[in-house]
């Protein structure tokens, strides 16, 4: 096993950690989000330690976006409470002009979401930590999927992309 394999279940395993302390302390919801005044402006909410939501965070600053970082005990209340399916859940969420983003979906595709602003999509996923996925590169980098999540409960692919090696 790589190192990245070891530090993706490592990650995995912390939040898992993180759901489970959350619903021991019977944690209420986040506090709700307002629209966002700006198609850049985005509200990232996360655990504090996870590294790869930092460098997600940063690849969205890089692509242009203001990004405020919320540091959440758990983000399966913010999952919940903006409707995210579990199956299209991931290590962050984040929130922009009415939609959610789940995972590290790449910020040009956060940005054409918000600029078509389609009615029938509530918000678009990369499930899961897609090896090569922004703030996920790295080697063996894999094919994935960014997801749109429809108002009637069905989904689609929003977009196919190859992941990327690390630049290190």
């Amino acid at each position: 096993m790589n190192i990245k394999s070891i530090l993706t279940i490592a990650v995995i395993v912390i939040i898992g950690a993180g759901v489970l302390f959350a619903r021991a302390q019977n944690q209420a919801p986040a506090e709700p989000v307002t629209e966002s005044t700006s198609a850049s402006d985005i509200t990232v909410y996360k655990t504090e330690f996870c590294g790869c939501c930092l460098d997600w965070v940063e690849h969205l600053k890089v692509s242009g976006m203001t990004v405020e970082v919320k540091n959440v005990a758990s983000t399966m209340s913010v999952r919940d409470r903006l409707g995210v399916p579990h199956k299209l859940g991931s290590c962050h969420t984040a929130e922009i002009n009415g939609y959610w983003v789940e995972g590290h979906v790449p910020a040009d595709l956060i940005q054409k979401l918000v600029g078509e602003k389609p009615a029938d999509i509530r918000g678009i996923s990369a499930p899961g930590m897609p090896l090569g996925s922004p703030g996920m590169e790295g080697p063996n980098p894999v094919t994935f999927d960014i997801v749109a999540y429809h108002a009637d409960g069905t989904t689609s692919v929003y977009a196919t992309r190859e992941g990327k090696e690390s630049a290190d």
